[in-house]
């Protein structure tokens, strides 16, 4: 097995660090990884933003839930679906006539600074480095917006916290996965029923005493993804469905 698909076998998510910074070079390589993932016609509909202050990181952690680990990350950054750019490029050319950007711009744009993140994060564990998605920063999009400065067509993506793992964090282990014949299908989706699922999880969760009861109340009917998904109808709004 390559060396490059054990690392992505062996990476899991990571929220505590210690207190060494990560290097220039390091960051330097992750952003440039970044920026060399596949992406929609080479448009590059993403905008990356490091948050470098400790002030940023702070406001950050608080709209995302609260969640103190990404106020001491070294390095955070903020991947943010970016249809502007192109816009206001097509806009200044008066032969361009472009139209106003829609939703489905916004949903591909989501894609490739998704994409673009990955990228960071498979980079970052070849550096030895730990790092964890915050789908987080979707909510709480008025208070996102203001921190971030993120003008019209821009919103963000998803964030990554990244940094040296503590020896608890290299040595947790990571969750199963679900088996491929639950998740990979041949030529079409295969409908599964309530009790093949049920097997499914059963599998994944082993050794978790949490129930699928307790875990939709956890996360499925949370107030947090109840914001989420306010927030990203906020965020879409923008984008009109029809352009």
């Amino acid at each position: 097995m390559s060396e490059t698909i054990t690392q992505l076998h062996a990476r899991k998510s990571v929220r505590a660090f210690t207190d060494e910074p990560v290097s220039e070079q390091d960051e330097l390589a992750i952003l440039e990884a970044a920026c060399q993932a596949p992406t929609a016609g080479n448009q590059q509909l993403y905008s990356i933003i490091v948050a470098r202050s400790q002030q940023q990181k702070d406001a950050l952690a608080k709209s995302c839930d609260n969640q103190s680990f990404i106020a001491k990350a070294p390095l955070v950054l903020v991947f943010c679906a970016d249809v502007r750019r192109w816009y206001e490029a097509f806009a200044a050319d008066d032969a361009a006539e472009p139209r106003e950007p829609g939703v489905g711009d916004a949903l591909l744009a989501v894609v490739d600074a998704t994409v673009a993140a990955q990228n960071a994060v498979v980079a970052a564990e070849a550096l030895g480095l730990g790092s964890c998605y915050i789908g987080d920063i979707l909510e709480n999009a008025e208070a996102q917006r203001d921190i971030l400065a993120l003008p019209p067509y821009v919103m963000p993506a998803c964030m990554l916290v990244i940094g040296h793992p503590t020896q608890q964090q290299r040595n947790r282990t990571k969750p199963r996965r679900f088996k491929l014949d639950t998740v990979v299908f041949e030529d079409r989706y295969r409908a599964q029923g309530a009790g093949e699922v049920a097997g499914a999880i059963a599998y994944k969760n082993e050794g978790r005493r949490e129930t699928i009861a307790q875990f939709c109340a956890r996360k499925w009917n949370s107030d947090f993804s109840r914001e989420m998904t306010r927030s990203v109808r906020a965020w879409l709004s923008g984008f009109p469905f029809e352009g």
